[in-house]
């Protein structure tokens, strides 16, 4: 029987064979060679109807004549970054010298404080603050949602009152255009603050006695975050006791900081946070807030990047871990703790290496051998993770590992690699039998009183039996020794370092070193979160998907996850990513000396004054408007790094990325070559070498510039000019397209707005101007208050208030205005007033306006300028109730920074008189899918020409469909046989990405044309339709697979785990019983060790008794989130018209080429119609999909071995003092102890209680 099956399989291959054979000689006989003719006809068609109305309904040539008394001027890039440095440079000087204020007054303040502190002193304790603000005094729609109708009715209507109010108002301080700063600032010993009403309205709260409740009021200078910006407030990290002696006496000494945080704030009122960090732990913080804790308060001052460089100078750092075969169980797991508090003091200033020793010493990754890596986020990261695996065995040798060590620094010291400033060596053992002087003699001692290496020893272990040698091995090479017992207490301990590395800056108070400025960092978080969260995420969805299953056994059914995979991938960021909030910012900070006299020499760092600037702040000084469209502008630190760009992507579906401040400017700026990853370009590699060391110049490069998160490129030259900001670690660079970055819409002179005024041209506020639907960029600053006394629910109220401002008699430009994006603003608004007015035009003598814009199913036309106003009609009777989208100028204001305006200006060289087309990505068959048309308006003047403006419209998709179809269909005057209604035709007209915008198959829609038929694709690219670009993403995060574990283990038996049970026992009843007799030592909740407990789940359905309790497939698979390189084939039009070859072949008879390829006339598309008849080919193209470079090593390893590139010294080097020697403190350990007698009893009951 089963031969008989075989035989009758072949049979039916056979028969269905010569079927197809015959129906493809019923093709030849009905290839018709007119049907080029018609496919041109079709896109000639297709083309010339889309132009018309969108020409009629974004009233192109009506903009264009708007713009007719403009001229094109040119922009002299070198001119325009000096003037934006200079901006960022006087910026950057009024934060260092707030800072300075505070860490003078600080020095000062400590020198009179007292010995001792009353037991009742209390503090504002950010962790238990309570907000006693009354609630009237809260603004009643802060929270609320405001609807979209009546916002955009308020911005519409400009009441008389309102002028009248504004009229009457004060001014604070502004005057008649004068483009000066404002005048008789008094100095900041000139302010006093007086806490009165009038002053403040958080004044007149009386803070209550117990310094628990405080009001606080939401500030938009601080992200509407409730502050009150009379007080500061303290943060105590969890593992520091805020009623010890030292740190009670640094939170009430440090009280008197208030005032200077209060006329910083006045003096300058665009500050951010200002604090103070104590090296005891705490930091003072104005203003006051409550601090969020959720969902875990990892933060510690002293381990954050603005306290750890300021406090010492860069270091060269080598951790030697013991693992020989003492080092065991609890004492392995204080080792690894100790390594991972060290490594979270470093910065990417510093140089660091881990070595672990028995009989040998070896690198804790092999391909860092003999070198020291940049201590920046991801190798300090891969370091903590090779940590985890290390394991014990035989005989520490010391003298090796001592050795090895001391060759190493050597070596970087003479050869001024790494750091080339502190170095030390952190010796992390359970004893030492010898102290190992001839070593120290040979490596250290060469130079006395100074030494090039401190040593810092961690004994670990409570039963040691000497401690001498390992103690004066550290007091002998200017280090410091520690005893660790407990996990509790690594990270106080551990951080006694840092003010052991600080000695030679605070012994030589006459050299002051520079203000340190941090790398870009995410407010409060903390990288270590970043798994965490990862986990919890993970937690979260499993325990949705148990939840799931119970009540629905279809879950795990197929169709049902396929269903629920698309359905997932819509929303850019699920239930699951969108879990925290992250604001990036820059600090500076100063380091703060104890200045008080002692009886013996001491030299104590009483911590680091910092501020922060957030980088939002620092872009707006960048002037984007006169950037213009496809430039920008990026920092770039002095070790390569970025520190702004506009494509730094520091978050991945909610969660910090695992070293989201390492992206290196070449990482950024890809070079459009052939080169392989990471292989980077000559020129481009020379061009960081000059922006690093801050040098000034201008270069041309051909680089590629992804849009649409990596969906599309742009490929063109771009000019680079360059320059350094003195005293800072940064260098500005510029980037402008070559075509059309330097030229400028220049306004007539008539449309000045003082012009206008002053001329008797217009009557009445500026604000008519601003009428119907309108919205400007929400980033750029055009004009603001200083202070905190005004709050607006929009910035285009906060606009209205300022334009009326404008014609005071006392008006003034403030640095906080922009008077010439204003002025542009106000030029753009009033040539384009029109814009509201209804569009009445038809398209034919038979049908009105209404049936025109009905027919063609627009939502609403647009208009865009370059100074960033976006005006808006909207076309009702073609929305409906269809809410599922967003409304258009809530998602698309800011201007020529949309993806529609930037592709519509390049498009502008490819054809002039063409729209940009576009619909979402992978929409597929959706009733309410969008599609975007966008068309640039160029001022040309003589040779020169200037994008002014992008117009577009977004209309329904089903009515460009009917559209294609009604074309399609019908041959005209041409006869034929077939069109696109046949079986025989397959039609769909591509984008110049590659995309499907419109197709016979409405499922095609929005998906790229190769995964619908690849061979097409491949035909299309070998003929030179499109062009394959290759891009690399070096921010890409991938996710490796966590091993759970096999469940066989869990049954193995228990005599023979009694040894590691009873070792088990042991430790934790010793760590139980310190933490019970230590008061002051407080555990800390640490995310790299703690799982959390699962969230409890209420009113679930219960099982039946015989219900299948599990199911292997309801499990998840578990991943952890780790920095990798991916790449990606993206796709351009090859061609720049419609006389390319391939646009000119017609159908092979055959199926040697199964197509034809028109362009659509007017547009960014081509018209493709395949025969349908032909099999689809195995013809495979590289998708634009991402997918991950494999290096066959790790990335980091393969970023240490080959990204060798400059970096400069910036920070000072203060690494000795002769008056070091002086200073006898050099340890401190555990003074507790707990009686051998009772560990014994207690591990003994436990013991048999098991």
């Amino acid at each position: 029987m089963r031969v008989f099956n075989k035989y009758l399989y072949t049979i039916t291959i056979v028969l269905i064979l010569v079927g197809c054979r015959g129906q493809e000689a019923n093709r030849d006989v009905k290839q018709q060679p007119e049907l080029a003719t018609i496919v041109r006809h079709w896109a000639e068609k297709l083309g010339g109807e889309l132009w018309h109305f969108g020409e009629l309904v974004t009233r192109r040539n009506l903009v264009i004549e708007s713009y007719k008394r403009t001229t094109v001027v040119t922009e002299d890039g070198d001119a325009l970054l000096k003037d934006m440095a200079e901006k960022i440079k006087k910026m950057m000087d009024e934060k260092v010298t707030a800072v300075r204020r505070i860490m003078e007054v600080a020095e000062n303040k400590a020198v009179m404080q007292g010995d001792d502190v009353e037991p009742s002193f209390e503090f504002y304790n950010a962790k238990n603050l309570i907000n006693s603000a009354p609630n009237e005094t809260f603004e009643g729609n802060e929270e609320a949602e405001i609807n979209e109708s009546e916002q955009a009715q308020k911005l519409r209507d400009v009441p008389e009152s309102y002028q009248n109010n504004m009229e009457n108002d004060s001014g604070y301080g502004y005057q008649q255009d004068q483009d000066s700063e404002p005048e008789d600032i008094p100095k900041i010993t000139e302010i006093e603050v007086i806490d009165t009403a009038e002053q403040d309205a958080q004044a007149s709260q009386t803070p209550p006695e117990d310094k628990r409740h405080l009001p606080l009021y939401r500030n938009p200078q601080f992200y509407n975050i409730p502050v009150n910006t009379n007080h500061s407030a303290v943060h105590v990290p969890s593992n520091v006791y805020e009623r010890s002696k030292e740190v009670i006496k640094g939170i009430k000494w440090s009280e008197e900081l208030d005032n200077t945080f209060k006329n910083n704030y006045k003096e300058d009122p665009t500050l951010s946070w200002q604090y103070f960090g104590s090296s005891t732990g705490f930091m003072r913080q104005f203003p006051a807030m409550i601090w969020n804790q959720e969902p875990v308060d990892l933060f510690d001052c002293r381990t954050r990047s603005w306290f750890i460089e300021a406090a010492s100078s860069p270091k060269d750092i080598i951790i030697l871990v013991d693992r020989s075969g003492s080092m065991t169980g609890m004492r392995r797991e204080i080792a690894r703790h100790v390594v991972n508090n060290i490594l979270d003091t470093l910065g990417n200033n510093d140089f660091v290496n881990i070595f672990t020793f028995s009989n040998t010493t070896e690198t804790l990754i092999d391909c860092f051998n003999n070198i020291l890596v940049q201590a920046n986020l991801a190798n300090v990261r891969a370091l903590k993770e090779a940590m985890i695996d290390f394991r014990t065995e035989q005989i520490a040798n010391f003298s090796l590992a001592l050795t090895t060590a001391f060759k190493l620094l050597q070596n970087y010291r003479e050869n001024k690699l790494g750091a080339q400033c502190n170095q030390a060596i952190m010796l992390i053992t359970d004893g030492v039998q010898y102290n190992y002087k001839e070593i120290f003699k040979e490596y250290n001692w060469q130079n006395l009183p100074f030494m090039p290496v401190r040593v810092f020893t961690y004994l670990i272990g409570r039963e040691v039996s000497d401690v001498r040698e390992v103690k004066w091995m550290a007091c002998a090479n200017q280090g410091y020794y520690v005893h660790l017992s407990t996990y509790a207490e690594v990270r106080e301990q551990v951080l006694q370092y840092i003010p052991v590395m600080a000695r030679p800056m605070v012994l030589n108070p006459s050299v002051k070193p520079n203000p340190t400025w941090s790398p870009v960092y995410a407010d409060v978080a903390d990288p270590k979160l970043t798994n965490w969260l990862w986990v919890t995420r993970e937690r979260n969805k499993q325990r949705d998907r148990f939840i799931l299953y119970r009540r629905n056994k279809t879950l795990l059914i197929p169709h049902e996850q396929d269903r629920k995979y698309v359905h997932q991938q819509k929303p850019r960021f699920n239930e699951y990513g969108d879990m925290q909030v992250y604001r990036l910012m820059t600090s500076v900070s100063l380091p703060v000396y104890d200045k008080r006299p002692n009886a013996t020499r001491v030299a104590n760092l009483l911590g680091v004054a910092g501020t922060d600037v957030p980088i939002e702040y620092i872009q707006r000084l960048m002037m984007p408007y006169r950037i213009g469209v496809n430039g920008y502008a990026f920092i770039v630190t002095n070790n390569g790094y970025i520190l702004i760009h506009p494509d730094l992507r520091p978050v991945f579906q909610g969660i910090l990325k695992p070293a989201y401040n390492r992206v290196d400017m070449l990482e950024i700026e890809v070079m459009d070559d052939d080169s392989d990853p990471r292989n980077f370009n000559e020129s481009m590699i020379e061009l960081r070498k000059n922006v690093v060391l801050q040098s000034r110049g201008h270069v041309m490069l051909r680089v590629k510039t992804h849009l649409d998160d990596l969906r599309r490129i742009i490929l063109n030259n771009r000019h680079y000019y360059y320059m350094g900001i003195n005293n800072t670690p940064f260098s500005v660079v510029l980037a402008l397209p070559d075509r059309y970055g330097f030229n400028r819409v220049q306004y007539a002179l008539d449309d000045d707005i003082h012009r206008m005024r002053s001329n008797n041209m217009i009557k009445g506020p500026f604000t008519q101007f601003f009428t119907g639907n309108w919205t400007i960029h929400p980033d750029w600053l055009y004009c603001k208050y200083s202070d905190d006394k005004h709050q607006f629910e929009t910035p285009e109220e906060e606009l209205l208030h300022f334009l009326v401002k404008i014609d005071l008699p006392r008006w003034k430009w403030s640095r906080e205005c922009d008077s010439k994006l204003i002025k542009s603003l106000v030029a753009d608004a009033k040539m384009t007033e029109w814009f509201h007015q209804n569009i009445t035009t038809a398209s034919s003598k038979d049908e009105n306006g209404h049936e025109f814009i009905k027919r063609f199913g627009i939502t609403v036309a647009f208009l865009s300028t370059y100074s960033g106003l976006t005006r808006w009609q909207d076309f009702p009777q073609n929305i409906g109730d269809n809410k599922e989208e967003s409304h258009f100028h809530l998602v698309n204001n800011k201007a020529i920074d949309e993806v529609w305006y930037k592709r519509a200006v390049e498009q502008h060289y490819v054809d002039p008189r063409s729209f940009v087309y576009s619909v979402p990505f992978d929409v597929g068959d959706e009733n309410s899918t969008l599609v975007t048309a966008s068309h640039a308006i160029f001022k040309e003047d003589g040779l020169n020409k200037a994008p002014a403006a992008v117009v577009g419209f977004q209309f329904y998709h089903s009515a460009l469909r009917s559209l294609f179809t009604k074309i399609t269909t019908n041959c005209g005057n041409i006869p034929c046989k077939r069109t696109c209604s046949s079986q025989e035709l397959y039609c769909l007209v591509l984008d110049d990405n590659g995309y499907v915008i419109v197709s016979d198959n409405p499922t095609d829609v929005g998906y790229f044309f190769g995964e619908i038929r690849s061979d097409i694709m491949s035909y299309l690219i070998d003929e030179g339709v499109y062009k394959t670009t290759r891009m690399y993403d070096y921010q890409a995060t991938c996710f490796r697979n966590t091993d759970t574990g096999s469940d066989a283990s869990r049954c193995e038996s228990s005599f023979l785990r009694f040894p590691e049970m009873l070792r088990w026992v042991t430790a934790t009843i010793i760590y139980f019983a310190n933490s019970v007799w230590s008061s002051e030592l407080l555990p800390t909740m640490d995310p790299e060790h703690e799982d959390g407990d699962d969230q409890t789940v209420l009113d679930e359905p219960p099982l039946s008794i015989n219900e299948k309790e599990f199911d292997p497939r309801v499990l998840i698979k578990k991943t952890s989130p780790e920095p990798c390189d991916q790449e990606i084939w993206l796709y351009t039009l090859g061609f720049k018209n419609s006389t390319g070859e391939a646009f000119n072949r017609t159908m092979t008879i055959g199926c040697d080429r199964p197509f034809i390829v028109q362009p659509v006339s007017g547009s960014n598309m081509i018209l493709l119609v395949i025969n349908n008849v032909c099999y689809p080919e195995k013809r495979s193209i590289p998708m634009p999909e991402l997918d991950e470079i494999n290096y066959n090593i790790s990335l980091t390893c393969y970023r240490v071995m080959h990204d060798m590139y400059p970096r400069r010294h910036y920070m000072s080097c203060i690494n000795r003092s002769i008056h070091e020697r002086e200073i006898e403190l050099c340890g401190s350990g555990t003074t507790l102890s707990i009686p051998f007698f009772l560990i014994l009893i207690i591990i003994l009951i436990q013991i048999q209680a098991f």
